[in-house]
């Protein structure tokens, strides 16, 4: 399935480790999202046939369209992790990380230290491009490394053949916690013909849609907005300044029963972080934060679950 830029109301789900997983993927396609996107894959660990890494391309049927998002350092690796992917069905694109901050990552000449070298980011890109049989090449990236820049990295991608961008408002050094540029992510819109995508603090309808009209985005990505409120695309899908409480516990279940059916035993257990998160501003939400944390039995959170959210 292609995805339809000409709407400008595409809505991707972001590549967040430890969260964006098959699950928790599915349920938000279910209840909004148009496109997923995988949690970042290390090249590297493709090549070496990382099952780990594997593990984390499955897709849920309903994920079309599907976009396996890599990290990679130069045009190499990135051609062998390409032709890999090759072979996997089911998946609609890839996207190259240019964004990510972590040190480790960085270390590796991957994720934001590319936008140091922005020849090697375009050489990177072209390489996907060239080599993929798949029908989206993509790149998603912070506004440059301690400037900002994006006009010259949106144009860098788009004569590399990107056929689309994703701007994370914020630099590398700005990590997590400076303001968003939304200024920004518009210069970067306005320099290239390519779909352009908005990313950072969208954390609700109102910020959705003033994002949306004021960079002329042709859509908008949300990672970390949507942990423990994966609701929100449901409302920015059907315009609702809020939602009602059946709704939230219909797509928690929803997620509850997707772990289980994903992870096995081990479901429940890992499903308590995303507990933690849905019941932070909630009434009596730290008596049943302690409670889970003590049921180790699927059957028996289920029902504190439904109980809780039924409140």
């Amino acid at each position: 399935m292609s995805i339809d830029f000409s709407k400008k109301d595409i809505i991707f789900l972001a590549p967040l480790a430890g969260y964006t997983d098959l699950p928790f993927r599915s349920v938000v396609k279910k209840f909004g999202v148009d496109v997923t996107v995988s949690e970042m894959i290390s090249a590297n660990a493709l090549i070496y046939n990382s099952e780990r890494t594997f593990k984390m391309l499955e897709k849920s049927p309903l994920e079309t369209p599907y976009i396996v998002q890599i990290a990679a350092s130069n045009p190499t690796v990135a051609r062998k992790a390409v032709e890999i992917l090759n072979d996997i069905e089911g998946i609609d694109g890839i996207d190259l990380n240019c964004g990510c901050p972590a040190p480790k990552v960085v270390g590796q000449s991957c994720g934001s230290s590319l936008l140091e070298d922005l020849p090697q980011l375009q050489s990177i890109v072209e390489t996907i491009k060239k080599y993929s049989n798949k029908e989206y090449t993509s790149v998603k990236t912070r506004l440059g490394f301690s400037d900002k820049y994006p006009d010259l990295i949106a144009k860098a991608c788009e004569d590399a053949g990107a056929d689309f961008v994703t701007f994370h408002g914020r630099t590398r050094a700005g990590r997590y916690k400076a303001k968003v540029d939304y200024d920004a992510i518009k210069m970067a819109k306005d320099t290239v013909k390519i779909p352009v995508i908005a990313n950072g603090d969208i954390k609700t309808l109102e910020i959705a849609n003033y994002v949306k009209d004021y960079t002329g985005c042709d859509g908008i990505m949300i990672g970390r907005g949507a942990i423990g409120n994966p609701w929100i695309f449901y409302q920015i899908k059907n315009n609702l300044l809020s939602i009602e409480k059946e709704k939230i516990k219909e797509i928690v279940l929803e997620h509850f029963d997707a772990m289980v059916s994903f992870y096995g035993e081990k479901g429940a257990l890992i499903f308590r972080k995303h507990l933690h998160t849905y019941s932070k501003s909630m009434q009596n939400g730290a008596s049943f934060r302690d409670k889970v944390n003590r049921i180790e039995n699927e059957v028996l959170m289920r029902e504190e679950i439904e109980a809780f959210f039924s409140q």
